[in-house]
């Protein structure tokens, strides 16, 4: 499984936000963005010219970090969503809101993305009774997800529902019970991802 394993905290910074990239950390003090708002690097507080394919590169950079994906599947999923009807970054962000791992995330069952991705990739997830490890798989409608009976992680799991304040409104959580269903597939206004998915199609549109 590809996955970029630098520092997180490293990476809010040099996107000047928070992307909650390590669950709990991200709500205390400790956060770095809290202690340190500036960019990492020896040049972190410096100048910075703010040319048009810097702002359009940064919003991929977040976008693709904010989702814990490589270069590569990011393009992909670009790809992808630029060959369907639609808006182009519309169908971008729902592709990637649809993501198994990002929607074991969105319903509280995992207190991160990458955590979600751990969960997933071990096994501890199942999509309609059937056990699925893929994080990159595709959710659909009406569509259920639940812990797998016997699961070891059980109890990591609901130790993250504690830190879920409230569910995507495309989304229907069972706490109790540890099972979540798809409604629908997420609206643009639903989705609250920090990044303007413009920029992003007018990047790779060069």
């Amino acid at each position: 499984m590809a996955r970029d394993l630098g520092p997180k905290c490293r990476v809010c910074r040099r996107e000047g936000m928070k992307l909650f990239l390590k669950g709990e950390r991200c709500l205390t003090e400790k956060c770095a963005i809290e202690r340190r708002s500036y960019p990492p690097g020896e040049h972190g507080r410096g100048r910075i010219k703010q040319s048009e394919y810097l702002l359009q590169l940064r919003e991929k950079q977040k976008a693709r970090r904010y989702y814990g994906l490589l270069e590569k599947q990011f393009r992909n999923y670009y790809e992808k969503a630029s060959k369907q009807q639609g808006i182009t970054g519309e169908v971008l962000l729902r592709m990637l809101e649809l993501r198994l791992d990002n929607v074991v995330y969105r319903l509280g069952f995992a207190a991160s993305r990458s955590q979600a991705r751990q969960l997933v990739r071990h096994g501890h997830f199942q999509v309609n009774g059937r056990r699925v490890n893929i994080p990159s798989f595709q959710v659909r409608a009406d569509q259920i997800i639940s812990t797998r009976p016997g699961s070891s992680a059980e109890q990591v799991i609901r130790d993250a529902t504690d830190l879920t304040a409230s569910v995507a409104p495309w989304l229907q959580a069972d706490h109790d019970n540890l099972t979540g269903k798809v409604l629908r597939a997420p609206e643009r206004t639903e989705i609250d991802t920090p990044v303007s998915e413009q920029l992003i199609v007018e990047l790779y549109s060069k």
